[in-house]
């Protein structure tokens, strides 16, 4: 009875992919991995099984996975995600891809690190609506959850083992691998088209000044800009967490790396299309007095506005959208 006992939880084991866990794209920096929370495959491995566990939620209906979807680069199709109990959320899902290299989070950037992050969808009562403490008790009543957390951290589920484990997991989501990637990076010239180069050399011109704030290898400077999407927002953002009135209605710049995969746009999903996002900066967006001095009317034409759209959709990483280590 002990070795039937003792192979039924073998099996419920997970096993490690085949292929690296932390795979570094070229012409990416390695990602920082904090002092307390070094990558090891025992913690990343028991991450991804709670990232996908529904038993982050009060009443077990949903996962990390369940706004976060590995074929939208890890964000959601919807304005708003629904939580515990149908509750709605009140910011757009942003997509996960090299969250490893963010230095801070949130859409105000009141977070400062990843391990931290975690907290958050489980104690908003839109989300998850949970208590981690109450949580770590749900794990320590199931044995393969117990065996991999010791085998991670060397101590039995608790608050530390749950946010450090999954943000292990969660630093591992990197994205590198698009046609733009393999242009730039690795030197392959046939692999834009005619139309994606054009609207490269336009996205990086001082014409639409789009690469001065999504910048860098992933797409954004992480500053905090408005964009002219309102006249009046409804959202403070960051002042919701400086009280600085010049920080009124201002929000991370968000990287654009898989971009055409984690519609709908916007702090508030309000652009539902690509080519939406574009005709409000061609028009320069609406006045505010926090708008960025860079957005501004472009003048664009129907031909530029198609070529900055197939630029955009360039920088789509199938390998990292369909990369089955990345899936329950």
């Amino acid at each position: 009875m002990l070795c039937v006992a003792c192979t039924k939880e073998a099996e419920q084991l997970p096993v490690l992919p085949p292929e690296p866990l932390l795979a570094v794209p070229p012409g990416f920096p390695e990602p920082v991995f904090p002092a307390d929370n070094a990558f090891s495959p025992e913690r990343w491995l028991l991450g991804k099984r709670l990232f996908f566990d529904r038993v982050m939620s009060r009443d077990s209906s949903l996962s990390c996975a369940s706004c976060h979807l590995p074929e939208h680069a890890f964000s959601d199709t919807t304005a708003f995600s629904a939580g515990v109990g149908g509750a709605m959320g009140v910011r757009n899902a942003p997509s996960l891809a090299n969250v490893a290299y963010h230095p801070y989070f949130t859409r105000e950037g009141g977070v400062p690190t990843l391990e931290m992050q975690i907290l958050v969808p489980i104690q908003e009562h839109n989300e998850f609506d949970f208590n981690i403490l109450l949580i770590a008790e749900r794990l320590k009543q199931d044995s393969v959850y117990r065996k991999m957390s010791l085998d991670a951290y060397g101590r039995e589920p608790d608050h530390f083992v749950i946010t450090r484990s999954i943000a292990c997991f969660e630093r591992s989501l990197l994205s590198g691998l698009s046609p733009y990637d393999e242009y730039v990076f690795q030197n392959n010239k046939n692999t834009l088209t005619a139309a994606e180069k054009r609207g490269m050399n336009l996205f990086f011109s001082e014409k639409t000044n789009c690469g001065k704030c999504h910048e860098g290898f992933n797409f954004t400077n992480y500053s905090f800009e408005n964009n002219g999407l309102y006249e009046d927002y409804s959202d403070p953002g960051r002042f919701r967490l400086t009280g600085k009135e010049a920080d009124r209605a201002l929000f991370k710049v968000p990287s654009l790396r898989n971009v055409a995969m984690t519609a709908p746009y916007m702090h508030d999903g309000s652009l539902a299309m690509l080519e939406e996002v574009l005709e409000h900066y061609n028009a320069g967006g609406k006045q505010h007095p926090h708008k960025s001095e860079l957005v501004k009317p472009l003048g664009l034409s129907a031909q530029e506005r198609a070529d900055l759209a197939a630029f955009l959709r360039s920088l789509t990483d199938m390998r990292f959208i369909n990369n089955e280590k990345f899936r329950p």
